[in-house]
């Protein structure tokens, strides 16, 4: 029988390297957005990367460039305030989104995040896909839902990342990704295949980088 939400197989030989070289390329920070006005021309197809506090999303990014301080990393949730908008070369966006979840924020700007959110995730039409990242050792929460209802209202495509893998075993990562799997037949914008990733092992990063070189 076939799982719902299969792994996603490793690339073939020719989009690893699509993928490498996009990554060890030029990459830079381009600027951090705190209003629609202030997003970059949507001349480019444009990916965004979305996850709880705390869930890996720095140290993803980091390991994707292999630039130790690419994206800023904290153990402070909700740190990151704006979206921050990173170049690929010339030919794509990478998009790191505010950490959602038990943000140390006043409730206003935790309410300015949430409507930029809103703004860029219905108006951004470059946005070829976003990847929202799920922590191995947790599945999803209820808060996970909401961004996921967001993309789904928001008609964006989303692939669910899992992090940390190296942080649990075989049969614990089994039981996490059935949960998963369960609770995404609620959102019908999920991308039909999981990404399991570890940024300290490099697990999973030459298919992330593929997925998005081939993302044109």
């Amino acid at each position: 029988m076939t799982l719902p939400f299969p792994l996603t197989p490793e690339p073939e030989p020719l989009a690893a390297e699509r993928g490498r070289k996009l990554f060890t390329g030029q990459v830079d920070f381009l600027k951090g957005v705190v209003a629609m006005d202030g997003l970059p021309p949507g001349d480019r197809p444009e990916v965004c990367f979305a996850g709880r506090s705390n869930v890996g999303k720095s140290s993803l990014i980091n390991a994707l460039t292999g630039r130790k301080a690419l994206a800023r990393t904290s153990n402070t949730p909700g740190r990151t305030q704006e979206i921050n908008f990173f170049t690929l070369g010339d030919s794509h966006y990478m998009v790191d989104l505010p950490g959602y979840g038990f943000a140390k924020a006043p409730v206003p700007v935790v309410a300015q995040w949430q409507a930029l959110l809103r703004a860029y995730l219905a108006g951004r039409v470059n946005l070829r896909r976003a990847f929202v990242l799920v922590d191995m050792r947790h599945g999803i929460k209820e808060v996970d839902h909401e961004i996921m209802a967001l993309l789904d209202r928001s008609a964006v495509t989303f692939q669910v990342v899992m992090t940390k893998a190296d942080k649990i075993g075989a049969a614990a990562q089994d039981k996490t990704l059935a949960q998963v799997r369960g609770a995404l037949t609620r959102h019908p914008a999920a991308f039909p295949e999981l990404l399991v990733t570890s940024s300290e092992k490099r697990e999973g990063l030459d298919t992330l980088r593929a997925i998005i070189a081939g993302l044109a």
